[in-house]
């Protein structure tokens, strides 16, 4: 149970989508160090935009997967800022390689291939967690070891872009999984509500269990057909199992 409640208040330490955005973070911090100087940065302004935007992408994936339980809309949003705050530094990242009159690896290049080919391991955190999240987030940094501590900047440069636009699709994944949620259940005021209107009426009916797969089920209302804005029923495995039972 202790585990449980673990992954519950703290789920963002076990997505793949901020482990791999630390690993952007700490290597765009190696490479703004290592890469910009007085010559190509005299004021500083690229170094900060850099290192900023992909701070944003992780501290935002974070923050978000917290609201989990408190706010969809605002779960969305912060998703969606993670996905932007990612899309600005590829941006960046493209065109400190067109500055070099160089063009970013074709999806059919040996090396886009080997380094969109590197799993991250599962997290297994079990105890410690900060500790341990921290030890497996510098394991999967060091599978890219071969291309970010490369001394050309322009290999170091196609190795982040890739990395940032697999975040970003899994981000763009996860907001239509959010939104198709949301749309489902709604979010933490529209629960406030059925279950406040649920005390005002007396109604405290028992959740049934599904027909199909033996699962607790969940109120619904019917969106569509004859019996919209009904009240039912429906599996806590929807869409996977679409048990239904009237109310």
């Amino acid at each position: 149970m202790a585990g449980k409640l673990r992954i519950r208040h703290a789920n963002y330490y076990w997505l793949d989508t901020w482990i791999l955005a630390n690993v952007i973070q700490l290597a765009t911090q190696d490479f703004c160090n290592r890469f910009l100087d007085r010559k190509n940065d005299p004021c500083g302004r690229q170094f900060d935009q850099m290192t900023q935007a992909a701070r944003s992408g992780q501290a935002n994936i974070a923050e978000g997967n917290a609201r989990h339980s408190t706010s969809r809309k605002t779960e969305m949003k912060l998703t969606d800022v993670a996905r932007a705050s990612l899309a600005e530094l590829a941006s960046d990242y493209q065109n400190w390689l067109m500055k070099m009159d160089k063009v970013p690896w074709s999806e059919r290049a040996e090396e886009y291939i080997a380094i969109r080919n590197v799993k991250l391991d599962s997290a297994d955190y079990e105890e410690d967690i900060i500790h341990n999240s921290a030890l497996h987030i510098l394991a999967q940094k060091h599978k890219y070891d071969k291309w970010l501590l490369a001394d050309d900047s322009e290999i170091v440069a196609n190795c982040l872009l890739i990395l940032c636009t697999r975040v970003i699709r899994q981000l763009r994944d996860e907001l239509a999984n959010q939104l198709e949620i949301f749309k489902e259940e709604g979010g933490f005021t529209e629960a406030l509500t059925t279950e406040r209107l649920a005390v005002r009426d007396g109604v405290e009916e028992a959740v049934p269990l599904c027909p199909k797969c033996g699962k607790p089920m969940r109120k619904r209302l019917a969106k569509s057909g004859i019996h919209t804005g009904q009240a039912f029923w429906s599996c806590a495995d929807y869409p996977t199992c679409k048990g239904k039972r009237k109310m």
